[in-house]
């Protein structure tokens, strides 16, 4: 048999990953779409996706097809496959599997190797993710230590059994174990050929000792290549910026989680939108070595260097004045697209200068009112609207008449 140092292929610092796939019943056009903007824009070079035993087992030969589509399609973008095979997230009870459940299991992964060895941007297999992160083990982790500790001999146990069956039925492709904390990788160092860790701590400084205790594992197992193979939550104070910058100081290739901004985990997760528009600029910036400047040297935006922060206030004045009367009882004003073009004059000195909240621009609200029919627009709500543009500019920059 081959050892970890036959089959790994450098220390996979290249790889510049994210999570997608054809699940939610996304379809190949729109992956397709999806993974040509993650390779020509992003520069992405890898995808970690997988087909589970239970969705195989529904239907073999169609979901093998769907998903082999879907791996030359990641080949036709340059792209090579993290393929995993099994998540631990969904158990809320577990018992160590029968013989007729390893059976199947076998089976599984039998057809897994047959289906995907020999596909050139196959680059390792992720046997399983997140192997001790569900409610199983964590329900009675804080209560009951001991019970804790029993069940997840009886996980680690059975991980490391499939790690051992996948290994015979290919001897050629590295294995690796996406692990959700530091503190697991124990449980299979000495059988994956690449360690994986995820991360989604809550401080530089957290962060930091996850990358230095991951870094050790590979040195003490000989120089085994480390990754992080999953990472970046806005919803847990998990900056995408702050991950890609420690990867980079650390040399460590990742993988983000995740690129399409979609379902359950999109007010969490994502990169881009699935028309292809993003979010967060920073964390496409990051994505290429470009990092916010937290430091003295910074310098603030002055967008009323010039006055134009002023004039932009007085636009919004004179737009929402009264232009004259045209009879006793019926007085002139501007046009509505006036006040939105004196209201725009504010919000792109505001979102530029990022004195507003970029999570909920005002120019969504904008591109609204301009999308709306004329008789459908409410001339007392947009001429609020405008007005509140030019009060947080003014406000912001201490202009007064």
């Amino acid at each position: 048999m081959k050892t970890w140092k036959d089959r790994v292929k450098g220390d996979y610092s290249d790889i510049r990953g994210v999570h997608h796939g054809i699940r939610g019943g996304k379809t190949l056009a729109q992956a397709e779409f999806e993974l040509k903007i993650a390779a020509e824009k992003l520069k992405v070079n890898s995808v970690r996706t997988g087909l589970y035993q239970a969705q195989w087992e529904k239907d073999p030969e169609g979901s093998e097809k769907e998903f082999l589509a879907y791996v030359r399609l990641l080949a036709k973008y340059g792209m090579t496959l993290t393929c995993n095979l099994a998540s631990g997230n969904g158990y809320f009870d577990y018992h160590a599997l029968t013989e007729e459940e390893w059976d199947k299991k076998r089976a599984y992964l039998a057809a897994m190797v047959k289906l995907l060895k020999n596909e050139p941007n196959l680059l390792m297999w992720d046997a399983y993710n997140e192997p001790f992160c569900n409610e199983y083990l964590y329900g009675v982790k804080d209560k009951d230590p001991e019970e804790y500790q029993r069940r997840y001999a009886i996980i680690r146990a059975d991980l490391r059994k499939q790690i051992e069956i996948l290994r015979e039925l290919d001897d050629d492709t590295p294995i690796t174990v996406g692990h959700e904390k530091a503190e697991h990788l124990e449980s299979t160092n000495d059988l994956v050929d690449v360690i994986a860790f995820h991360d989604y701590l809550t401080t530089r400084r957290e962060v930091e000792e996850v990358y230095q205790y991951a870094a050790r594992c590979g040195e003490e197992w000989g120089g085994k290549p480390v990754i992080n193979n999953e990472m970046g939550c806005i919803g847990r104070a998990n900056p995408y910026e702050v991950e890609l910058q420690m990867c980079d100081k650390y040399h460590i290739g990742w993988y983000i989680f995740c690129l399409t901004i979609e379902g359950f985990w999109g007010p969490l997760h994502g990169i881009i939108y699935p028309d292809g528009t993003i979010r967060d600029p920073s964390i496409v910036a990051a994505m290429f070595g470009l990092y916010r400047n937290r430091s003295e040297s910074r310098i603030l935006p002055q967008g009323n260097r010039e006055q134009y922060a002023q004039k932009a206030v007085n636009r919004v004045k004179q737009a929402l004045a009264i232009r004259g009367i045209e009879s006793l009882f019926l007085k002139k004003e501007a046009p509505l697209d006036e006040i939105l073009d004196a209201a725009e004059n504010c919000i792109n000195i505001l979102e530029s200068c990022e004195i507003v909240p970029m999570d909920n621009p005002p120019s969504v609200q904008l591109f609204r009112y301009r999308e709306m029919p004329e008789e459908k627009r409410d001339r007392n709500e947009i001429r609020k609207f405008a007005y509140e543009q030019a009060r947080i500019l003014m406000e912001y920059y201490s202009l007064y008449d």
